[in-house]
């Protein structure tokens, strides 16, 4: 069923990706991790604030009727606080609750309308979509930036390289 294969692919593609961030946040340092180069740009730490909040909200919130308690603007504002491995942490249990919820999702909800962020009227399944979609662009920043802060190649598609 196409409806399932949605939900099995949307909670794994979350775990990998939080994956990819976890790795990233292990080669980085605590000052990598909150460098930015000017006051309009993100760290790496603010990112992943920004992912484990918007997952909270969208998925344990909207999709999982957990009750939200997200501060958007702290996720931002944040400029220290956090060690690499504590953003993992968070991170990682975030993504495990949302990905055990997205994988319990009854296919029959899944056009159900949920009013989330108290703007945004949308069905679950385009709120699975949206975090989804929206975690994969902020993984490619991270990766980008720690790609910049470390001179190294991560080795995520070392096996599609012809040299290999």
């Amino acid at each position: 069923m196409i409806e399932q294969a949605f939900l099995q692919f949307s909670a794994d593609k979350l775990a990998e990706l939080s994956g990819r961030i976890e790795d990233c946040l292990g080669r980085l340092t605590a000052d990598q991790i909150w460098v930015r180069n000017a006051d309009n740009e993100n760290s790496v730490g603010n990112i992943v604030l920004h992912l484990c909040g918007n997952v909270r909200q969208w998925i344990l919130s909207g999709v999982g009727g957990q009750p939200d308690h997200r501060d958007r603007d702290s996720e931002f504002a944040a400029r220290g606080g956090f060690q690499p491995a504590e953003l993992a942490a968070k991170l990682k249990a975030a993504t495990g609750e949302a990905a055990e919820v997205i994988r319990s999702v009854p296919v029959a909800r899944l056009m159900e309308k949920k009013t989330i962020q108290k703007v945004y009227d949308t069905t679950m399944m385009e709120a699975i979509y949206h975090v989804v979609e929206h975690f994969a662009g902020h993984t490619g920043q991270i990766i980008f930036a720690t790609k910049l802060l470390t001179g190294h190649d991560l080795g995520y598609y070392k096996h599609l390289s012809k040299s290999v």
